[in-house]
């Protein structure tokens, strides 16, 4: 397992996924596992911990999620940039052993039975609220974060310190056409207006 996997408490969950990266989503069901790559992902509520997720009716983990229950959100990095892209562009469904070609490692961590992708930086383990006709007619699955991990190499005390890690460590943004953003210089405004 990887050393700088740190536990992020619940009431901090958000801010994993609050400025926007592109996301990868697993899941497992009956033996089969499979990760996704997902533009369209953000948090919708603090406490509990809530985030949204787009998921399209072809998807193999759409399919997954629904059997078990239970998904993961991981915040991929700019050094897996051609593994995101190769998961938002290839299916299960077609290419039984997407995940191997991808080079994707998957990993568990105690008490949690989900698969989750190794390298990221953060992992949001989410139970599924089950809304069937929002994820009928929307795509939009809803889950609650019930546990969270960062890389504390860019991730401590709450806030994500990009800027002070190597580059390769910077979350993905996607745009289209293969084209991606890396997170890039932090800026700040002062708080005590």
């Amino acid at each position: 397992m990887n050393e700088h996997i740190a536990s992020v408490p619940l009431e901090k969950a958000y801010r994993l996924i609050n400025h926007g990266p592109t996301a990868l989503v697993s899941a497992r069901a009956n033996g089969v596992e499979n990760v996704m790559s997902a533009a369209w992902v953000c948090g919708l509520d603090f406490q509990p911990p809530k985030i949204t997720a787009v998921i399209d009716k072809i998807a193999k983990t759409r399919s997954l999620i629904e059997q078990s229950g239970l998904f993961v959100i991981q915040v991929p990095t700019a050094a897996q940039i051609e593994l995101t892209h190769y998961l938002g562009t290839h299916t299960l469904a077609q290419e039984p052993d997407k995940l191997q070609r991808a080079g994707v490692e998957l990993f568990s961590l105690p008490g949690v039975d989900a698969p989750l992708v190794a390298g990221c930086a953060a992992w949001l383990v989410c139970r599924l609220i089950p809304e069937p006709h929002n994820q009928q007619q929307y795509d939009l699955f809803i889950g609650e974060v019930i546990a969270a991990w960062a890389d504390s190499r860019v991730f401590q005390d709450g806030h994500w310190h990009f800027e002070q890690a190597p580059a390769q460590l910077r979350s993905l943004h996607y745009v289209a056409g293969g084209q991606f953003y890396a997170t890039g210089k932090a800026l700040n405004v002062k708080t005590d207006l």
